[in-house]
């Protein structure tokens, strides 16, 4: 079964839940995940924060280092916007449609306006979609000051909050950049009382955080940021502070692996001097050596001092966002088994049932959306897998037959035909032969480059698996006094409006002594020899019935409407 799904491991290696899923349900059985596996995640966040506070304790002689910024905010408040006008150069170019898809980090230089130094800034770049919720937060933990932006026409919303309770979380000095002040319908005074009703009160309120109306796309006010920003660094200078002569210290921003370079991961070195040749220590394991570093700008470095972004290229796996790279740990390392964290990786061997709760069934698993999914980084697939999670439903849900990093293959195409399943690539393309493998086996594969469109299009297609509600509206009751003539499948009847009223082409029950013994349709009611559109309580009236009932006299007729309502995704939290 192993080999089938393109895993070669004996029967001394250990494989992960997911695979054991997969593997137990061929074999007619099912996995229950042990109370320690769901804690797990949880613990893995603790050991990193505790594995980088460890490696940053070795500190000895501490000095300043450029503050570490993350810009946080609602999708379309314009955090890229702002990066642009604050670096003076359109350098990324990666938001489509107003999200951005890569998590990056980027420096610049401003001059202090005390002392009219120049002084080095580095902005972390955070998505703002929900999606996005791991890597906003762990953009905070690995930054001294943040810059939350809230548009001044649209003011506080749900992101924006759950962005507060982070930077509340991570105990950050911040600032708030009130954007798109030279939009008509801008209104920078709800936005500060909207966020004093949330706790966030405006210095120029008595409160202490600093608020500066701004307009990226203007370029307005972008100065007065960067001082105030400066400012704020200054006021916490004394946490600012690293040591640059230890082994360097970093936590990994962002991975993937590229067609040419291979891994390629972004680090944030947070303490120490990355150099030429370093061993890359990820998780105490060597992951390989430092081969090459480049800037933001795509030029070539020999050494990273603390808080400087670096895309180094050297890893023989891509590590994950989040590990902690820890060159001091290189002599009690081991070095990684290449090829089993490889197979641990790929993912498209690897099943993922998302929606199903704990304990549930086959039977109770009801109808299902079966996705393979493929993306360009980590990070994204990180927060596509994440935004599965929280679809949730009685009905219907997701399962993932498959995901992983790189185009699409001929291997996976073979995986979704047996789990009869759609294809999705995320920043990614399938490979010619895959790609006629889909064409010939009639394989839907769906192409996407802004997060909120796949997760929207998921929602849509899990609302077209749910069953269609049906609403049924009591109109009437008629006592029958009479049969009039029997016609194959129909009959005429006489009979009292005792409750309501009734009409044609509505629906109507049958009752004998309170048991329902048929159903049919009405399609006509006359009183006397008038064909009548409505007939109200109290009136004597002919029926024209039709249905396979036997109506007898005495029998009750209860009518009623039915309609059919498509219905819509409400989700569970």
């Amino acid at each position: 079964e192993l080999m089938k799904n393109g895993i070669l491991a004996n029967q001394n290696q250990n494989i992960d839940y997911d695979t054991a899923t997969i593997l137990a349900g061929e074999l007619g059985f099912t996995v229950q995940r042990e109370e320690k596996e769901v804690l797990r995640q949880a613990q893995d966040e603790e050991e990193k924060d505790k594995a980088l506070t460890e490696a940053l304790s070795k500190i000895k002689n501490s000095t300043p280092r450029p503050p570490v910024v993350v810009v946080m905010g609602h999708v379309d408040h314009g955090k890229t916007k702002l990066l642009d006008a604050i670096r003076s150069a359109n350098v990324i170019d990666t938001e489509a449609g107003g999200i951005t898809q890569h998590i990056g980090a980027y420096q610049t230089v401003w001059n202090d306006p005390k002392t009219k130094e120049a002084r080095a800034l580095t902005f972390i770049d955070t998505p703002g979609h929900e999606a996005f919720t791991v890597m906003r937060s762990r953009g905070a933990k690995i930054a001294d000051i943040a810059i939350m932006v809230v548009a001044a026409d649209d003011s506080v919303k749900p992101q924006t909050e759950e962005v507060i309770k982070i930077i509340q979380a991570a105990k950050l000095p911040f600032i708030v950049a009130i954007n798109k002040i030279d939009k008509e319908g801008a209104d920078p005074t709800r936005v500060r009382a909207d966020l004093a009703q949330r706790g966030i009160q405006s210095d120029e309120w008595g409160g202490t955080v600093p608020m500066v109306e701004i307009s990226a796309k203007q370029n307005l006010n972008i100065d007065k940021l960067l001082d105030v920003l400066l400012l704020v660094a200054d006021m916490n200078v004394e946490k600012i502070q690293a040591d640059a002569n230890m082994p360097a210290v970093g936590t990994i921003i962002e991975s993937h692996v590229d067609k040419g370079m291979g891994p390629v991961a972004t680090v944030l070195v947070q303490a120490g001097t990355l150099k030429q040749n370093d061993p890359l220590v990820v998780n105490n394991e060597i992951y390989g050596k430092v081969r090459a570093m480049k800037d933001y700008l795509g030029r070539s470095l020999e050494k990273a001092l603390p808080s400087t972004p670096v895309q180094i290229i050297g890893f023989k796996v891509a590590p994950e966002v989040g590990d902690i790279l820890d060159v001091s740990r290189a002599g009690g390392a081991e070095k990684i088994d290449v090829r089993q964290k490889k197979g641990l990786q790929t993912g498209a061997e690897k099943q993922t049932i998302v929606v199903r709760e704990e304990g549930a069934t086959d039977a109770e698993t009801k109808h299902t959306l079966n996705l393979l999914i493929k993306a360009d980084v980590l990070g994204s697939l990180e927060a596509i897998i994440g935004s599965m999670e929280k679809l949730k439903h009685e009905e219907v849900g997701v399962k993932i037959v498959g995901k992983g990093l790189g185009n699409i293959t001929e291997d996976d195409v073979n995986k979704v035909e047996a789990g009869q399943a759609i294809v999705v690539g995320f920043n990614v393309s399938a490979t010619p032969i895959a790609e006629q493998l889909m064409q010939e086996k009639n394989i839907v594969f769906k192409r996407y480059d802004i997060i909120y469109d796949l997760i929207n299009w998921v929602k849509e297609d899990l609302e077209k698996l749910l069953a269609v509600e049906k609403i049924t509206t009591e109109i009437g009751r008629i006592k029958v006094l009479a049969i009039f003539r029997t016609d194959k499948n129909a009959i005429t009847v006489g009979g009292r409006v005792e409750e309501g009223k009734v009409f044609p082409n509505t629906l109507a029950r049958v009752k004998r002594g309170g048991l329902i013994i048929g159903t049919g349709k009405i399609t006509q009611c006359q009183v006397g020899q008038a064909v009548m559109k409505e007939v109200v309580q109290g009136t004597e009236c002919g029926l024209r019935f039709e249905g396979k009932a036997k109506i007898e006299v005495d029998d009750v007729l209860e009518i009623y409407k039915e309609e059919s309502k498509s219905r819509k995704l409400i989700l569970n939290n």
